[in-house]
């Protein structure tokens, strides 16, 4: 019996081996925070010798997003194969559990025999189980698998990463008097000189992408390996990065499949084409496990562009915005290739909120000096500008710097009405977690995956909620009367929605609401409460201060409140102003630690804080640390 279970046992390493022996290598070369500024996508000021000539013998995407406008939302999305607000990982540096029965898609390959590597950068929002990778650090290789064993690598360069904007002394590349200033960025040296930075940047994640690429060459690999070529979001300029538009979404995107595997390839393959297909990350593991022969589970929300699973191009591709470290927003975003559409759910609140990491670029801080001086024009402004346009529709084949606002025009509203259908449909279809606030995704069903608790309408009553919130940010005043009336809706996230959308309006708003607006302050839900004293205090009477300002200083209280209160209350205030005036010093004083699900949170208060005005905060002894450094 023994001889025959091992028999058995070497007939299938056998299958196995032969099995995976017979599947292609696959290479990723990624780069940090750049967009397709390369010369393949015909930017005459760029130099990037290396993916040209793969883009060349290869193909390129004309239209590729990364659904997230940031890293860790951008690599959550391709490592799920699902976007991750539906997973609840759209908020940065977060950490959610992965859904019920899914797996990330290393393990898939893993599975059918791969050696899986990553060099090295993860930083996903979701928990990892254990064996996604076979080495994950800045040693793997794909030079350490077995003989015979076909491997999958990421290489992933942060040459072009925003911090390296910010580098100087630099020695240049590109002259910055020659750089394109876009539309919305004011024509001043310092924006010049990022920009033209920037440029440099890519040059040298373009030779990276050499060497590997020669590497391979060298050892003999390169005819049995499809290389993928890919940023993970637009360029780390201030409106590309964080803002979930076309220039903080579109990405290169080039793919090389050699004759061997050609077969293999998206059906409109061939040397030098440039597809018009839309695709995006969350294809990207669906389009690798049909690569290899295996068919996407039906959980996994993109859809393959190669392999013998490739479906027919998509009518669509969709972003998102979630909280940017410290600064909380909501916006979804979709594009058919020519016009983009944003759906700004929270439009109180501006492009340009201060993000302390953001403010360390200096274009950016040059920026919002000049916006302050009303040295601005109409395009320069929009970023930084309150509130922004609930709506906003974008032809970027007349406008490619997306300035020219076409949600109000009679012309293009078809066009308006089929865009934002696309969206609503989307968050429908992958149940889209992102509308209850960010402490509700671990609440609202302690242990639960939020994926799992937003796929029971029982649970999540996505369709109200997303109505409310639609109600919300119309900032229509006919939808008072309705939004106060859901302030007493059994859904917290109702509640939360009707009350923000009574922030997002005026004086007259809030008192149509003062009864109920005052009854919320007591609500059982934090995030209610936080926002229903933001209404009362920011738009309220005196006497609604004095009642509200406490509920906002004692939800700020990390220490007893929790991290996700504390972080709410904290923005809540800032956006108040002077108002709170009254309890500026308690605000100041307030602890800066406190409980929290993950440490990858717990620095947002205390950067929070430091824009209040304390002084000791551990953010501003990290920039203090980066001043002396740059001295």
């Amino acid at each position: 019996m023994r001889r025959i279970l091992s028999t058995l046992l070497i007939a299938t390493l056998f299958t196995t081996a032969a099995s995976a022996a017979d599947k292609p290598n696959i290479l990723w070369i990624t780069s940090e925070d750049h967009g397709p500024h390369m010369g393949c996508y015909g930017d005459t000021y760029a130099t990037t010798p290396n993916v040209d000539a793969l883009a060349a013998k290869g193909m390129l995407f004309k239209h590729c997003w990364s659904n997230g406008p940031v890293c860790a939302a951008a690599r959550t999305t391709i490592i799920a194969g699902m976007y991750s607000p539906s997973t609840g990982g759209q908020h940065m540096r977060s950490m959610v559990a992965m859904p019920e029965g899914t797996k990330m898609y290393p393990q898939f390959l893993r599975e059918a025999g791969y050696y899986c590597t990553n060099n090295s950068k993860e930083d996903y929002n979701l928990a990892k189980p254990e064996g996604v990778w076979d080495e994950s650090s800045g040693k793997a290789h794909y030079k350490n698998r077995a003989a015979g064993q076909p491997f999958f690598a990421i290489f992933n360069s942060n040459l072009s990463h925003e911090s390296q904007l910010r580098k100087r002394p630099h020695v240049a590349i590109h002259d910055p008097a020659k750089v394109r200033v876009p539309a919305y960025h004011p024509d001043v040296p310092e924006v010049r000189q990022d920009w033209a930075q920037y440029y440099d940047t890519v040059t040298e994640v373009d030779a990276v992408a050499g060497k590997l690429l020669k590497e391979l060459a060298e050892l003999g690999a390169a005819e049995d390996t499809i290389v993928f070529y890919y940023a993970d979001h637009g360029s780390g300029m201030s409106r590309n990065k964080r803002w979930p538009c076309n220039s903080g979404l579109h990405v290169p995107m080039v793919v090389y499949f050699p004759p061997k595997w050609q077969h293999l390839a998206p059906k409109e393959y061939g040397a030098g084409v440039k597809s018009d297909r839309l695709v995006s990350f969350v294809d990207l593991a669906p389009t690798l496990l049909s690569i290899i022969g295996v068919k996407p589970p039906e959980w996994m929300q993109g859809f393959a562009f190669a392999g013998p699973f490739q479906s027919e191009p998509q009518p669509f591709i969709y972003g998102f915005r979630g909280r940017m470290d410290e600064r909380y927003d909501c916006v979804r975003s979709t594009t058919d290739g020519r016009y983009v559409y944003l759906r700004n759910y929270m439009p109180h609140l501006s492009q340009g909120q201060h993000v302390n990491y953001q403010f360390e670029t200096p274009s950016t801080r040059v920026w919002r000096e000049l916006y302050d001086a009303g040295k601005l024009n109409a395009a320069q402004s929009i970023f930084w500008s309150e509130p922004k346009a609930a709506e906003e529709l974008y032809d970027l084949q007349s406008d490619p710097d997306e300035v020219n606002n076409l949600a109000n025009s009679a012309e293009h509203a078809a066009i308006l009405e089929k865009m934002r259908k696309a969206q609503r449909d989307l968050a429908m279809r992958v149940r889209d977690a992102g509308f209850m606030p960010e402490g509700e995704l671990h609440s609202r069903e302690p242990g639960t995956a939020p994926y799992d608790v937003a796929h029971s309408d029982e649970k999540y009553p996505l369709a109200r909620i997303l109505e409310t919130s639609e109600l919300a940010s119309s900032m229509k005043v006919d939808a008072n009367e309705e939004l106060v009336s859901r302030l007493s809706d059994t859904d917290s996230a109702v509640r939360w929605w009707a009350a923000l959308g009574l922030v997002m309006r005026d004086s007259g708003a809030v008192s149509s609401g003062h009864e109920a607006l005052t009854k919320a302050l007591t609500d059982k839900s934090p995030d209610v409460r936080i926002a229903a004293a933001w209404a009362l205090a920011k738009h309220g009477s005196d006497a609604d201060r004095v009642a509200a300002l406490p509920v906002l200083l004692a939800q700020a209280d990390y220490s007893k409140s929790g991290v996700f209160s504390s972080i709410a209350a904290l923005n809540a205030i800032g956006n108040i102003g002077d108002l709170a005036q009254s309890i500026h010093d308690a605000v100041i004083a307030l602890p800066q630690s406190g409980p929290s699900p993950d440490g990858r949170y717990s620095g947002y208060p205390s950067r929070l804080l430091l824009d209040l005005g304390a002084k000791n905060t551990p953010a501003a002894k990290a920039n203090k640390g980066k001043r002396k450094a740059k001295k």
